[in-house]
């Protein structure tokens, strides 16, 4: 129903009518224009006059129409269900079917008198109650707050959550739900009745190894009612569709709670994504042997760069230099001396060439192997060295040697140097480090090059280089203009305890000038090689043209391969100027991947690879935790109840007497001049007397 109200006071509508009064009797009462027409006639005239001069008086006043909308609604009750693989594994088909119905008729029911909302819950929470029973994990407390986030400011009456207890991700359920204003009434399935079973609880191992490099890997092993069994733990590499056998271990129960931590070493042998598998073997009359068996993914990488250190002469700096870089690990470096090298420099990443090139031995051999390759080198000056030589192999620095005259200098960080970070204790300690043996003579440094350490002489910071980097064609270049480094790392053990600021300042000038640049103008990317078997596996690409600069006209593919050679293809979308691309949800393995484009009728691509690991978390707790349920119901005044008392649940609720609807009231309010029947009301009346009056001879 529609109330009217006015902007301005209710008295006001009298004098609308006064005035709709005036103007009709002002020009029909004693009018005699219409006496020889019946009386009604000016009746009829006057009143169409009065009503239309009175509605136009009144719409000025601004009236309102004011209609009050009442709804009533239902209480909510939210019915979840846990639809993770613990619980399916503990119902048969027959079972399943039964359960299901059994909720259909609770949700038939509740819907009589509650507006209910359903929602399955495992992995992730999601609405609509289905039964696949195939999720990896078990999130109740995400259920809950998913509860508390969308409905807590609602007339929320019940939450019914139906599982087995047993979460595996997230908090605990327990302390998730304690702003919820409602009660929970808990379906409790599964089975806590403890079995006979083995299973490998966790695996702890790196994620990531070196090629080359050894691994630990610690087993947790767990029994429970299975004393005095005997078991074999094996470790399998898995290849392709097949596993080879790398160790083998007893294991002998020796009691009914049983729990025994065992740790074995694995070989980092093949670059790549490497998988394990680890296997319990089965004991009589064990449950389940989905829980025996756990793979393990790792990330085996051949990112190790390999380093000569080629030396004119044995000197202790050799030994020093060697220790600093090979404590990172991404290095291997192999010492040589010129007179005996029979190692192919073409085969490393960098190469330190100390005194080199010298009085007896210009290397020339190596050094047009590195400009042809384009290998990096950092140059180490001594006492042996050939300095013109030096000077035409490297376009960094020039020095001019006065003979054999030394000086002892000091280092010093050059204040304007950018190309890498010091850290704040090297900068303050360095200075103090002892004297370095730099030939006497004249230094010049071209516009490539970078000075990171000047020469302090005596007292006097000079503006002599002792440490300068640079780049030389597509080569990176190093001189340090000075030997002696040994003494800085004796310094550094003797002052600190350690070796850090003389590692860091070998570690990081070896790092940017071996670091090599990824010049590939068609690059595709992954967040990471290993994914969850629930992961979806997004793909990055950028496409730069001669310009180096990102385009992305041309259209982008890629084909995924997995470990039987069977292909999956797809097309990168367009996104800004680069391409991304979600291949879904990919069974377990190891795949390859190939990402190719055609940019002005240039073929590019690029290959990479990534493995898909199981997630086996629910097939390792197998004893259902009715005891959380029951606290978690008592806690917040609902009541825990087993599958075959569902159909109490309706009456639980009613019980309660909390639960009643909640009437809104809404009012609508809008201007009466927007009616359009208003508008042809008033045309009509003014129209009619009009024609009365014109027909009757009025005008």
């Amino acid at each position: 129903m529609e109330n009217i109200t006015f902007q301005y006071p209710n008295w006001y509508v009298l004098l609308c009518v006064l005035l709709g009064l005036v103007s009709a009797l002002f020009l029909y009462f004693r009018d005699k224009a219409f006496r020889e027409q019946p009386p009604y006639l000016h009746a009829f005239m006057g009143l169409f006059r009065f009503l239309s001069v009175t509605g136009i008086a009144l719409l000025l006043l601004t009236p309102l129409l004011k209609h009050l909308i009442t709804e009533v609604k239902k209480p909510l009750v939210i019915l979840a269900q846990d639809v993770s693989e613990s619980v399916g594994a503990e119902l048969d088909e027959q079972e399943k079917a039964a359960y299901r119905q059994s909720w259909q008729q609770l949700r038939e029911e509740l819907g009589e008198q509650y507006d209910v909302k359903e929602y399955a819950f495992g992995s992730s929470v999601r609405e609509g109650a289905d039964f696949p029973f195939t999720d990896k994990l078990s999130n109740i407390s995400e259920m809950l707050s998913t509860a508390y986030n969308l409905y807590s400011n609602q007339n929320l009456g019940a939450l019914i959550l139906a599982t087995d207890g047993i979460y595996n991700e997230g908090s605990n359920p327990a302390y998730a739900a304690n702003k919820l204003g409602a009660p929970v009434y808990t379906i409790a399935l599964g089975d806590t009745t403890p079995k006979r079973d083995l299973v490998i609880k966790r695996l702890f191992h790196n994620h990531i190894a070196y090629l080359g490099d050894k691994f630990s890997v610690q087993a947790d092993i767990a029994a429970e009612n299975a004393a005095g069994s005997n078991s074999r733990l094996s470790v399998y590499k898995v290849e392709g569709s097949g596993a080879r056998l790398l160790q083998q271990f007893p294991v002998n129960i020796g009691g009914n709670d049983f729990f025994e931590t065992r740790e074995f070493v694995l070989d980092a042998d093949k670059a790549g994504v490497q998988r394990f598998r680890v296997v319990l073997s089965e004991i009589s009359g064990e449950a389940s042997t989905a829980n025996n068996t756990r793979d393990i993914f790792v990330d085996v990488l051949d990112a190790r760069q390999k380093i000569l250190l080629l030396a004119n002469s044995p000197h202790p700096d050799i030994a020093a230099i060697r220790q600093a870089v090979s404590s990172n690990k991404n290095y291997e470096v192999k010492v040589e001396y010129i007179s005996s090298l029979r190692e192919n420099v073409a085969a490393y990443d960098f190469v330190i060439l100390h005194q080199l090139p010298s009085r007896v031995h210009d290397a020339s051999g190596v050094l047009n192997t590195l400009n042809q390759q384009n290998i990096s080198r950092l140059f180490i000056t001594g006492a042996q060295t050939n300095f013109p030589r030096l000077n035409q192999m490297q376009n960094l620095i020039d020095i001019s040697a006065g003979g054999d005259n030394t000086n002892e200098v000091q280092a010093r960080i050059a204040p304007d140097f950018g190309l890498f970070k010091l850290s704040e204790p090297l900068r303050d300690k360095l200075i103090n480090f002892p004297p370095l043996i730099a030939p006497f003579g004249e230094y010049a440094v071209s516009g490539d090059g970078q000075v990171l350490l000047n020469q302090r002489i005596g007292k006097i910071d000079t503006r002599y280089p002792l440490l300068v980097l640079g780049q030389q064609g597509r080569a990176k270049v190093g001189v340090l203009c000075g030997e002696g480094i040994w003494k800085w790392r004796l310094f550094d053990f003797l002052q600190h305890q350690n070796h850090e600021i003389f590692n860091e300042i070998v570690t990081k000038t070896v790092q940017y000038l071996s670091l090599k640049e990824d010049k590939r103008r068609f690059r595709a990317s992954l967040s990471k090689n290993i994914f969850n078997e629930n992961e979806n596996i997004y793909f990055d690409a950028e496409l730069y043209n001669e310009s180096f600069e990102l385009v992305n006209e041309p259209d982008a593919s890629l084909v995924i391969t997995n470990a039987e050679g069977k292909d999956f293809s797809y097309t990168f979308n367009r996104v800004g100027n680069a391409y991304q691309l979600n291949a879904g949800i990919l069974p377990v393995g190891n795949y390859s991947f190939r990402a190719s484009t055609n940019y002005n009728g240039e073929n590019l691509s690029y290959d990479g690879q990534f493995s898909v690991q199981p997630i086996q978390l629910e097939s390792f707790e197998t004893t259902a935790d009715h005891g959380m349920l029951r606290l978690l119901s008592e806690q917040y005044g609902g009541q825990l109840l087993y599958p075959g008392e569902m159909n109490r649940i309706p009456e639980l609720i009613r019980e309660k007497g909390a639960l009643k609807p909640v009437i809104y009231e809404t009012s609508k309010t809008r201007p009466a001049i927007n009616l359009k029947w208003i508008f042809f009301l008033l045309l009509g009346l003014l129209a009619a007397e009009w024609f009365l009056r014109r027909y009757f001879g009025g005008y």
